[in-house]
C-alpha cells in the first residue's frame, strides 16, 4: 500500500480507478470526470478508495455523511501521540498499544475513522502484530441516538473482521461524553470528535444559501448528523468542562471544527481554565474545503511545534507557546566542536542527561532549575554539583531534547552548525526560556 502521507497529494486518476473498479466506472462521465454533485458518485468514490488504498469494505447509507477529510485528522493524531510519547525517544513506537475514543457518533463515518487509523498504522509496519491500536466508538450524544447509524457501524466493523480492535458503545444520551468506566478503560491516549456544525436546521439552510459559490461536492448528511443544540461550539465547550473532571486520565482531547470562528472560542475557554498545553491545526483537502482541529492536554508532555501550531488562520495571541528554539553558531564552528561543547556543558549539570550519538542529540530531564548560578552554588554547598541523575525524575519540571546539525549557510556551498532545543515536557515557559538562553550563551562564548 502507498504510504498514507503521500495518498491524495495529487488529483485522483479517475480513469485508472475505473479500470480497477466496475462499480466506480458506472459513475464516471464520458469525459472521464466525476459529477461531485451526485451523492451516489461521492459515496462510490469513497468506498472504492477505502478498498483500494486501505483494503477496507465499507457500506455507506444513502442518507448519511460521506466525509473526505478524516485521513488528515488521523495523521495529525498520530503525530500528536508520537511527539508526546515521553521518555528518551520521540516517534512511532510499534510496541505501544494506543487506545482512542471516537466520542461523538451519530455519524456512521466513525468506522471510516477507526478502520483507516488501524489499517494505516499496520500497513506501514512489517510486523503488524507488534502494534495493537484499539478504538472505542461512543454511539450517542446529548440528543437522541440514531439507531440506523448504530446498525451501520456494527455492520462495517463486522464486515472488516475488526471486532477485536473496535468496541462499539451505546451511551446514554444524558451520560458523560467520556464514559471511561463504562468502556472499561482507566486511561485513554486520545479522544476524537466531529460534532455537527449547526445549531438548528434554519442555520444549516441559511449557511448553504449564503455560500458564494456552488459547493465542490454534494452534501449527503442527514439533519441528525449536522445539527445539535448549540452547534459545535456548545458541544466542545461541554467536552472542555468534562475534561476538567477526567483530567490526565485522557492524554489528548481533540475535536474537529467546520468553522474557523469556533476555534478561537474554544481556545479562549481553555486559556480561561489555565490550560496552556494545546494544539491547533488546519486540514486542507486539496484546496477545496477546509476544516480545523483543536487538541488539549492536562498533562505536561509538549507536542512538536509543527503539530501544535499548524493553523495559519489562528490569531497569534491564541497560538500555543513555541516548543522549539534554535540558533546558529558562528561560521567556522565545526559540528564536532559544537557536539563536544554541548555534551560537556549539559553533562556537567545535576540532572538526567543521555546522549544519542546516532542522532547527534541529547535528552535531559530536570526536577528543578539546575543550571542557574544560584542552583550551582546550592549544589556545590551540599557536594552534589555535577552529580548526574541516573534515572528520569518522577516529578519532571522540564524535559528537553537538544540536537546539533549541519545546515546550509548564506552561500549554497557553506555549511553552518545549528542547535535546536525542543521542549518535550513541562508547563513552565519561563524555565524553558531560561534553559535556552543558558545553552546559547555557553556555546557562543566558547
Amino acid at each position: 500500500m502507498e504510504p498514507a502521507r503521500s495518498l491524495y497529494k495529487n488529483e485522483v486518476d479517475f480513469a485508472a480507478l475505473a479500470l480497477q473498479s466496475r462499480d466506480f466506472a458506472k459513475h464516471l462521465k464520458p469525459n472521464g470526470q466525476l459529477d461531485f454533485n451526485d451523492p451516489a458518485a461521492i459515496r462510490q468514490l469513497t468506498t472504492t478508495l477505502l478498498e483500494q488504498d486501505f483494503g477496507l469494505k465499507v457500506e455507506i447509507p444513502d442518507d448519511r455523511l460521506c466525509p473526505p477529510y478524516r485521513l488528515n485528522y488521523i495523521l495529525w493524531l498520530q503525530d500528536l501521540i508520537d511527539s508526546t510519547a515521553g521518555g528518551l525517544h520521540e516517534g512511532y513506537d510499534k510496541g505501544r498499544e494506543v487506545v482512542g475514543l471516537d466520542m461523538y457518533v451519530k455519524k456512521q463515518s466513525l468506522v471510516h475513522l477507526a478502520v483507516i487509523g488501524y489499517s494505516n498504522r499496520v500497513a506501514v509496519e512489517q510486523d503488524a502484530s507488534a502494534y495493537i491500536p484499539c478504538w472505542v466508538a461512543r454511539l450517542g450524544n446529548s440528543g437522541n441516538v440514531d439507531e440506523n447509524n448504530i446498525r451501520t457501524a456494527q455492520h462495517n466493523v463486522a464486515l472488516n473482521n475488526l471486532d477485536s480492535r473496535i468496541q462499539l458503545v451505546k451511551s446514554a444520551p444524558a451520560g458523560p461524553l467520556f464514559p471511561l468506566d463504562q468502556i472499561g478503560q482507566e486511561t485513554l491516549d486520545f479522544t476524537m470528535c466531529n460534532p455537527p456544525f449547526y445549531t438548528s436546521r434554519d442555520e444549516l439552510v441559511r449557511s448553504a444559501e449564503e455560500k458564494k459559490r456552488v459547493p465542490f461536492s454534494a452534501c449527503t448528511g442527514a439533519e441528525v448528523e449536522m445539527v445539535t443544540d448549540g452547534g459545535e461550539v456548545a458541544f466542545v465547550k461541554r467536552m472542555v468542562d468534562e475534561s476538567l473532571q477526567s483530567r490526565t486520565r485522557i492524554q489528548w482531547y481533540t475535536s474537529m471544527f467546520g468553522k474557523l470562528s469556533s476555534v478561537s472560542v474554544i481556545l479562549e475557554k481553555l486559556i480561561k481554565h489555565d490550560n496552556h498545553n494545546f494544539a491547533v491545526t488546519e486540514f486542507d483537502q486539496g484546496g477545496k474545503t477546509k476544516r480545523w482541529a483543536v487538541a488539549w492536554s492536562w498533562g505536561d508532555r509538549r507536542p512538536a511545534m509543527s503539530v501544535a501550531r499548524g493553523n495559519p488562520g489562528c490569531p497569534k495571541h491564541l497560538l500555543p507557546f513555541p516548543s522549539e528554539y534554535s540558533f546558529t553558531l558562528p561560521p567556522g564552528t565545526s559540528i564536532d566542536t559544537a557536539t563536544a561543547m554541548i555534551k560537556s556543558e549539559l553533562g556537567s549539570l545535576s540532572w538526567f542527561w543521555a546522549w544519542d550519538q546516532a542522532h547527534s542529540s541529547g535528552t535531559g530531564f530536570a526536577a528543578e532549575n539546575v543550571w542557574s548560578r544560584h542552583a550551582r552554588r546550592k549544589m556545590k554547598a551540599i557536594g552534589q554539583e555535577g552529580m548526574a541523575v541516573l534515572e528520569i525524575p518522577t516529578d519532571v519540571a522540564m524535559g528537553v531534547r537538544v540536537q546539533v546539525r549541519l545546515v546550509r549557510g548564506e552561500k549554497a556551498e557553506d555549511k553552518v552548525v545549528k542547535v535546536l532545543v525542543r521542549w518535550i515536557q513541562g508547563i513552565d515557559t519561563v524555565l524553558f526560556e531560561s534553559f535556552c538562553g543558558m545553552v546559547k550563551r555557553k556555546l557562543e562564548s566558547k
